[in-house]
């Protein structure tokens, strides 16, 4: 499974691509981060997000995007620059038609240290390991992509699982009688 992980925001886009299953080694193809000007108009960020994820499609080609879910905070401002980024990332994969994982960042931290509470150190740390890399990857939006792309990989199976049974358990029942003459 080959999945890009995508840390939304308007000024630093985290993404990271990680390439695995559950289980077994994981392998980071790459990461990094777009970058757009703080002082550039909305509408421009939006565009080079969107050519920046676009770039990371074409090259690494993964048949997921896993998404941070933006999390209410005190700041409306962020809030919105987050959820635009996210919409971006998720416009670009749907655009393709790649399946979108959102998952929560507690959800994340718990998938990647053990613990829904953990600092951003613990993450690049853990991210570090994981990954069998030299060094934690910077900025931390970055090692948070890449710790997006390793929940979903190890979350995905279950959470299709569960999808499955939950399909399952919808569909209506037909009774079938059985008829003598």
């Amino acid at each position: 499974m080959r999945v890009l992980g995508v840390d939304p925001g308007l000024t630093r886009c985290g993404v990271g691509v990680v390439e695995g299953v559950a289980g077994r080694p994981l392998k980071m193809l790459g990461v990094g981060v777009v970058r757009t000007p703080s002082d550039a108009e909305l509408g421009e960020r939006l565009v080079a997000i969107e050519r920046g994820i676009e770039e990371w499609l074409d090259t690494y080609r993964p048949e997921y995007v896993a998404v941070e879910r933006v999390f209410s905070q005190h700041n409306v401002r962020t809030v919105m620059g987050t959820a635009q980024a996210s919409a971006v990332a998720m416009l670009c994969a749907a655009r393709r038609g790649l399946p979108v994982a959102l998952h929560t960042p507690s959800e994340v931290k718990a998938a990647v240290t053990g613990s829904g509470r953990a600092e951003k150190a613990q993450v690049g740390a853990m991210v570090t390991r994981l990954l069998r890399l030299d060094a934690p990857p910077r900025p931390a939006d970055a090692a948070d992509a890449l710790a997006l792309a390793i929940c979903h990989i190890w979350r995905a199976p279950a959470l299709n699982r569960l999808q499955q049974a939950h399909a399952a358990a919808r569909t209506p029942r037909i009774p079938v009688r059985k008829v003598t003459r």
